[in-house]
């Protein structure tokens, strides 16, 4: 059976295609987290490099917590109803169209939800400077 697996990571970031994740891309992106936390851009830690590669490299995701009722087995769902003996069928995932249209409007939101909390920041350190 073809495998329809896409792979893992981010493809894009603020809308351009980000290929091969570098050192600079890491680095940037740290300096990006260290000012939404409230430091300066030279101000990188250990952890902002780490969450940096993290989201860069996709092992971060919006990955919603279960609700109660996923938590319930299918079995416990749902009252038994006699039905025909069957057979299973094999499982065949999702085509990758889907799959990667969700994994961008994932990236968009993040994206977008990181450049609100970097904006924000910024405005708040001129405010500051101001006063």
């Amino acid at each position: 059976m073809k495998s329809n697996r896409i792979e893992e990571g981010r493809f894009t970031e603020h809308g351009r295609g980000i290929g091969t994740v570098t050192e600079k891309m890491v680095r940037d992106r740290a300096g990006e987290i260290a000012i939404v936390n409230g430091r300066s851009k030279r101000d990188i830690l250990q952890a902002d490099m780490e969450q940096a590669y993290r989201e860069l490299t996709g092992e971060e995701r919006l990955n919603p917590t279960p609700t109660a009722a996923e938590n319930i087995t299918e079995e416990d769902r749902w009252p038994e109803v006699p039905t025909s003996a069957g057979g299973k069928v094999e499982t065949e995932p999702a085509p990758d169209e889907q799959t990667f249209a969700e994994k961008l409007v994932e990236e968009g939101v993040e994206d977008a939800e990181f450049d609100q909390g970097v904006e924000a920041t910024r405005e708040e350190l001129r405010r500051e400077k101001q006063s």
